[in-house]
């Protein structure tokens, strides 16, 4: 009973730090960054649809220069979700310590993001080859 009542106290206490420790947002510093931000979006789509122009470009075909773009797209994005991955897998090893099955299923999670990271990594480099080097 009383372990009880030190996590509910303790669960209070760190929900009344987060509140006293949050900023309040007024509407009129909300209304100064929003134009800000609309610009940075038409910037940023922008930007990909000339990325994705210089891909068809260099690859000679809207096929081949969108699959790479997104083959590029793919590789940018599975580091920091394969990061992810393998850290929960480290974690599930520290908790099998004790238990052999979470030993194991972090094992496998380990395994499993590193081998997607791989290919990940190794599948634009294949595709170019591929492409520009039998293709011409």
């Amino acid at each position: 009973m009383k372990n009880i009542v030190i996590k509910v106290f303790l669960c209070l206490v760190i929900i009344g730090i987060t509140l006293l420790g949050s900023q309040v947002s007024y509407a009129d510093s909300v209304n100064q960054l929003e134009p800000q931000g609309a610009g940075q979006l038409v910037q940023i789509k922008e930007n990909s649809e000339k990325k994705l122009e210089d891909y068809k470009e260099e690859y000679g075909s809207d096929a081949y220069g969108i699959a790479a773009y997104i083959l590029n797209v793919v590789r940018i994005y599975s580091i920091p979700v394969c990061f992810i991955g393998i850290a929960i897998g480290g974690i599930y090893q520290v908790i099998g310590i004790r238990k052999l099955d979470e030993r194991d299923r972090g094992f496998g999670i380990m395994i499993g993001c590193i081998t997607v990271l791989v290919i990940t990594q190794l599948l634009p480099l294949i595709f170019a080859i591929v492409v520009k080097g039998w293709r011409g």
